[in-house]
């Protein structure tokens, strides 16, 4: 089950808005993404625990109630940016940053999400990115 169009472009749009301030290029949605991220997120519906897949593409996670949806889940990583040191190509202590450097990451040209409701009534969003990004050592742009 693929989102729809407009809920696809959500995603993307937010993401693709985050990498213009970089000067990264523009992301593409990607089917099979969208499909490995439905998968996982499918996994996760008794606990909505955020654990990673650990499979073969770069990933993010969130969580939230209400009407927690795929721009607030990407707002929620593009705000980690403030937690960037992009000179020390590091985290500002105790804080995270990683969920926005995979998004910028330069190289990570396409991407899939997905959303799924949990038990508990939370909202489970998973994007998945190809290729990865976040290599130790590598800066994302």
């Amino acid at each position: 089950m693929f989102p729809d169009k407009f809920i696809a472009h959500d995603y993307l749009d937010s993401h693709n808005a985050a990498r213009k301030q970089v000067g990264v290029a523009n992301m593409t949605w990607d089917n099979m993404l969208a499909a490995y991220a439905q998968s996982y997120a499918n996994q996760r519906v008794s606990d909505c625990g955020l654990v990673h897949s650990n499979g073969p593409y770069g990933e993010n996670l969130a969580k939230g109630t209400g009407t927690f949806t795929g721009t607030y889940a990407v707002s929620l990583w593009v705000a980690e940016k403030q937690n960037y040191n992009y000179n020390t190509n590091t985290c500002v202590s105790g804080c995270d940053c990683l969920h926005y450097t995979q998004m910028v990451w330069r190289d990570s040209v396409r991407v899939g999400c997905a959303k799924v409701q949990c038990n508990n009534g939370w909202w489970y969003v998973v994007c998945n990115y190809d290729p990865p990004g976040n290599y130790e050592g590598e800066l994302p742009y």
